[in-house]
Order: structure tokens, then C-alpha cells, then sequence
């Protein structure tokens, strides 16, 4: 088996996390604590959101999201065709439909364009997915939810600290959930939150993640509720990654940078536009691959590169080519299918050094056709 000596992804970790983790266990409060109030209260003003609410992962965010907006069986929720799954499962769990509509050929986020035909008398909501970084045209998406009364949710897993016109995703909607997954540009292993902007549906939230209970009255249930809640422990790595976010953000920066400096004016590779209005934090570089300008198919890269000690990632399956989501789609979405069938996904952590991102996009290249 080939060793990997370039991960796709690697978390920033400093001695400032194990700090705080140790005072979190140091202090016996590992379930709840003040961290997770003092993450809500720093991310707040880190992105300039009314309310955080901190949840237990990513997709327990979305879910939150749906909840709380009141997403039930018979509601269709529209969502991009190329995307992680979060979406639509949180939509199919609730009884909702997912909705798939095409993505943009350039941005590879959901395309406005093709958002109001798709609406019903049954559509409750726009799930806009904020895809490698990029930030969906928040304008126009948010233009068709005022016209036709829906909600607007935010997927900003991939694209925390991201900017629309200056203004940070994940704030433009009714709600916006973020991941601090593993993987993602600010960690906790785990761990997610919701923003917010109604104090009302940032209260019922609350409720909601902790069994439905009323914190004035213990034991008391005042909706059905889940057990959504972010630990003490996380959070104290959270506290210690938004205190180094700059320099993360710079050195995402300088990374996305560098490899555009071997990419993007290379014939048979496309790399993903980000249009004006949006100022990216990119969270994975991924580039399309003209599949008649390489040898093979994208797979035989994939294990070239694993041969070279390099780890890579194809981009998401559309949902149209998984048998799971056939019966909730209406037509196929080209765009959605090509992107997913020739994306790949590069190694992209913040520890690269130049010569190393060199070595993996000539590694890319000597898969190129002369």
C-alpha cells in the first residue's frame, strides 16, 4: 500500500487547543460549559450574527434549521443537484422532498436562474449550498424567497468566513448552518452551529437541541426536541481556532493562491469561478478536468496520484446517478452531472509549503495527454 505523504486535508492544531481542552477538563465541565457559551458569543461577532446557536455537528445544524422553520412532510425544499448530501437527507428524514435544480457551469453553486421554475405551491424553502468556498448569488436567492414567501436557508459548511459584497455567508437567510467538522477551515472535530437573526426562532433552537426542555423550568418540555448540543470539550478547540482564524484565513489564502499560480491557465483544466460580489475563504481547491486533455479516466488519476504519495477526492455524486434520490428527481440536471463526473478535489491544508503544491499539480500534469 502506497504511504500518503499529502493528506487532503489536515486540521491546523496549536498548543493554544490542548490550553483550553485542558481547562475544560480541568474544570469537570466537559458536557455543557462556558466555552460553548463563550464559541456562541465570539462567533457572533466573528461573522456578524444576531444569534449562534451551537450544535453538535454540521448536519444536526441543517436539521435544526428545518426544525425550527417548521419543514414537515408534504413541504418540497429546493436544493442544488451538486452538493453534499446533508441537504436533502434532512429534508427526506422530516418527510420533506428535496427538490434538485441545476447548478451554475461556472461558480458550480446553485444557479438562480433555474430556481423559479422549479417552485410549487408546496416549495417552503431554498437550501442555498455555499459549494468549496464559494458563496451561492445570495441577491436574486434572496429576491425569489421575498416574491414568493419561502425560507432561505444557508449550507455554509464548506464556506465559513466566505463574503457576498462584504457580508460573511451564512447571514443572509433565515437560517445559516455551519460545520466544524474535521476537515473543515475552523475545527472542532465535530461540531456545528446555526445563525440566526430572529430572537424567537433562536430561543426555540435552543429549546429544540435540548429535548424540547425550558431552561427556567428543568424537566419541563415545551416542544418535541432532539439532543443537538455541542460538548464543553469542543468547544474549547473552537475558542482556540477563532483566536488564530486570521492567520488560517491567510494561509487558506496563500495555498488557493499558489495553486492557481500552476492551474489555471493550463488548457484541459478548469478551476471554479468565483464571481465578483464574492471574496472566498477556499475551504478545497478543485479543478475540472477535460476528461479528452488527460490519460484515462478520472479514477486512473486519482490512484496516479495515490502512487505518487498524494490523496485526492472526487467531487460529490449528483444526486440524479444515486439510485437513493431517483424517485425525487424531476429532470436531469446536466451541468450537475458533468461538474460531478469530472471534479477533483486537491490536497488543500493550510501546512503546505510551496514546493510541495508544486510537486502535487506536476504530478497532476504528467497525467496530461502531450
Amino acid at each position: 500500500m502506497n504511504k500518503i505523504k499529502y493528506s487532503w486535508a489536515k486540521p491546523t492544531l496549536s498548543s493554544l487547543e490542548k490550553k483550553y481542552v485542558t481547562d475544560a477538563l480541568d474544570s469537570t465541565w466537559i458536557s455543557g460549559g462556558p466555552y460553548v457559551e463563550r464559541f456562541e458569543s465570539e462567533f457572533e461577532q466573528a461573522i456578524k450574527a444576531p444569534h449562534i446557536v451551537t450544535t453538535s455537528n454540521g448536519t444536526t445544524a441543517l436539521l435544526l434549521a428545518y426544525l425550527a422553520l417548521g419543514i414537515s412532510s408534504g413541504d418540497e425544499v429546493i436544493i442544488p443537484g451538486f452538493s453534499f448530501v446533508s441537504p436533502a437527507n434532512m429534508a427526506i428524514t422530516l418527510g420533506a422532498r428535496p427538490v434538485f435544480v441545476d447548478v451554475d457551469p461556472d461558480s458550480w453553486c446553485l444557479d438562480p436562474a433555474k430556481v423559479e421554475k422549479a417552485i410549487t405551491k408546496k416549495t417552503k424553502a431554498i437550501c442555498a449550498v455555499h459549494t468549496y468556498g464559494n458563496v451561492c448569488d445570495m441577491k436574486p436567492l434572496r429576491e425569489i424567497c421575498r416574491k414568493h414567501h419561502l425560507f432561505l436557508i444557508e449550507d455554509t459548511a464548506e464556506a465559513v468566513f466566505s463574503r457576498y459584497n462584504g457580508q460573511y455567508a451564512g447571514t443572509f437567510s433565515d437560517a445559516g448552518a455551519f460545520s466544524f467538522q474535521a476537515t473543515k477551515t475552523i475545527t472542532m472535530g465535530e461540531g456545528g452551529c446555526v445563525a440566526i437573526r430572529d430572537k424567537k426562532l433562536s430561543a426555540r433552537m435552543k429549546m429544540i437541541r435540548s429535548h424540547g426542555m425550558n431552561r427556567k423550568r428543568i424537566y419541563w418540555h415545551s416542544v418535541i426536541g432532539h439532543n443537538f448540543r455541542l460538548s464543553n470539550l469542543q468547544a474549547a478547540i473552537g475558542c482556540a481556532q477563532l483566536e488564530r482564524v486570521d492567520q488560517i484565513i491567510a494561509q487558506k489564502k496563500r495555498v488557493y493562491d499558489l495553486y492557481c499560480q500552476h492551474l489555471k491557465n493550463i488548457p484541459g483544466i478548469t478551476m471554479q469561478e468565483f464571481k465578483k460580489p464574492v471574496l472566498p475563504v477556499v475551504w478545497a481547491v478543485a479543478v475540472k478536468l477535460n476528461p479528452k486533455a488527460f490519460k484515462g479516466n478520472r479514477q486512473g488519476i486519482r490512484e496516479h496520484m495515490l502512487q505518487a504519495g498524494i490523496e485526492t477526492r472526487p467531487a460529490f455524486y449528483p444526486f440524479q446517478t444515486m439510485p437513493l434520490y431517483r424517485d425525487f428527481v424531476k429532470e436531469q440536471l446536466p451541468v450537475a452531472r458533468d461538474i460531478g463526473a469530472n471534479v477533483l478535489s486537491l490536497p488543500s491544508f493550510v501546512q503546505l509549503k510551496a514546493e510541495e503544491i508544486a510537486y502535487i499539480c506536476k504530478t497532476l500534469l504528467s497525467t496530461k495527454k502531450k
